[in-house]
């Protein structure tokens, strides 16, 4: 882009997008703003005639970003404060370091041609709508921790998130990418994993309540039902996966927990291309209250009640519909074809 003319880039119909810290001369870039007019980028990292300081460095970032154009996406329904106070401020971190993006946290773009890299601010059920918005997409994916339980964040970067937007973009702009598995339920895409049974009657009764933050809203949901739920007898088959019988719950996890802190996956690696299956069968009532911290913890795999196997393709069937959940949003069925895509996205760590 030349300097002194209006430009148009694949998303300045949306918000106009501050070019912050250029380089001097050659590299100087101009935006559209919503009123037709231009404004030249400051020189930010330019001084004594337009040596860089730190020169050596600065042309290192540049030439690795210099071409990079951001998506960075929001929960359009996020009900906290928090993911959309986080977007600014990456926002600002991105201007900073003299980055384009575009913003985004009504309406997403309808495709996400022209841009580089997609981050998204939310939690587990942000990411999942945008895997379902972009199924297609080949874009490095940053996955910024804003949701209210962030389960697959825990996943993906070991339990290790940074406490501020700027140490969260440093660590994006680093560029280390990681090829991780996905999966479809029904032709609905996850990351994360899929709950039949208990813990989909658990996300179907959290439909439409203010989520609090961490585990607490699973929880509480928890103990509300867990006296009461019927088990429900559940096949399931795959090559060489073989299981049937009461089951209280049936995850087939991609990531090692959900819920905000329940570790029903200990053993999970995301980029094996297997899913872990954890078959937990007939509990009696009172006794379901002793092992709900065991469950917890990840500590149930060894339980007598309990079968585990791992696998990539599989179908899971019930006499009759049953709750469910994926990457905690609901869906309900009888049947569930569960197909594994190895290494199908790449993010950031």
């Amino acid at each position: 882009m030349g300097s002194g003319r209006r430009t148009t880039t694949p998303f300045a119909r949306y918000r106009p997008v501050c070019i912050g810290r250029a380089p001097p001369a050659q590299m100087r870039c101009t935006v559209a703003r919503s009123t037709r007019t231009t404004a030249r980028a400051p020189y930010g990292w330019c001084r004594n005639n337009g040596y860089f300081s730190g020169r050596a460095q600065a042309l290192l970032f540049l030439t690795i970003h210099m071409e990079d154009r951001i998506v960075l996406l929001c929960n359009p329904t996020a009900e906290n404060a928090r993911a959309l106070r986080l977007t600014d401020e990456i926002g600002q971190e991105l201007k900073r370091h003299g980055l384009r993006f575009a913003s985004f946290t009504n309406r997403w773009p309808d495709t996400l041609d022209g841009f580089t890299q997609a981050w998204i601010v939310g939690g587990d059920g942000t990411l999942n709508w945008f895997l379902n918005q972009y199924p297609d997409t080949d874009l490095p994916i940053a996955a910024i921790p804003g949701g209210s339980a962030n389960d697959f964040h825990y996943t993906l970067y070991d339990g290790a998130f940074e406490s501020t937007a700027a140490d969260m973009t440093a660590r994006m702009l680093q560029g280390r990418t990681r090829a991780i598995d996905a999966g479809t339920c029904n032709g609905r895409l996850f990351i994360n994993g899929v709950g039949i049974g208990f813990d989909g009657a658990i996300v179907k009764d959290l439909i439409g309540k203010k989520k609090l933050a961490g585990k607490a809203s699973y929880l509480l949901s928890v103990l509300k039902h867990i006296m009461t739920y019927q088990e429900k007898f559940i096949s399931v088959s795959g090559s060489a996966l073989s299981m049937s019988g009461d089951c209280l719950l049936l995850s087939i996890a991609n990531g090692k927990r959900y819920g905000g802190d329940f570790q029903v996956a200990p053993r999970a690696v995301p980029d094996d291309g297997l899913f872990d299956v954890n078959f937990v069968g007939r509990i009696a009532p009172l006794r379901r209250m002793r092992y709900l911290p065991v469950i917890e913890k990840g500590e149930h795999l060894e339980l007598p009640f309990v079968m585990y196997a791992q696998g990539s393709d599989m179908t899971v069937e019930c006499a009759q519909e049953i709750h469910a959940h994926v990457d905690g949003e609901y869906l309900s069925a009888a049947r569930f074809e569960i197909r594994c895509f190895p290494k199908r996205y790449r993010f950031f760590v």
